[in-house]
């Protein structure tokens, strides 16, 4: 382990998993931010499904995740600048721990 890290540090790779999630964090604050009246925020916010739902286990959305750390108001939480910062580290972790 002692070895990667070292190799990983002369190296200056980057950790795919730990970019793509500071990515998406930063991209979803960004999104929740704008008043500009765009399709994008909007798409957050649809619920495409009416009626009955197909058996099994339910798809996976895209702001699950996003919603695990940040709670169940996380687009009011992104309008504050500082608080979404603090939040991002924690969601980086969660996916650098992981695998």
């Amino acid at each position: 382990m002692l070895f990667t890290v070292n190799v990983i540090e002369r190296t200056k790779v980057t950790d795919i998993a730990r970019k793509k999630s500071k990515l998406k964090w930063q991209w979803a604050g960004h999104i929740c931010r704008r008043t500009d009246g765009r399709w994008s925020r909007r798409v957050l916010e649809w619920r495409p499904r009416l009626g009955k739902r197909s058996v099994g286990r339910p798809p996976t959305r895209w702001s699950d995740d996003i919603r695990r750390i940040a709670g169940g108001r996380w687009m009011r939480r992104a309008e504050d600048r500082t608080a979404w910062r603090a939040l991002r580290e924690a969601y980086v972790q969660q996916w650098t721990a992981v695998g």
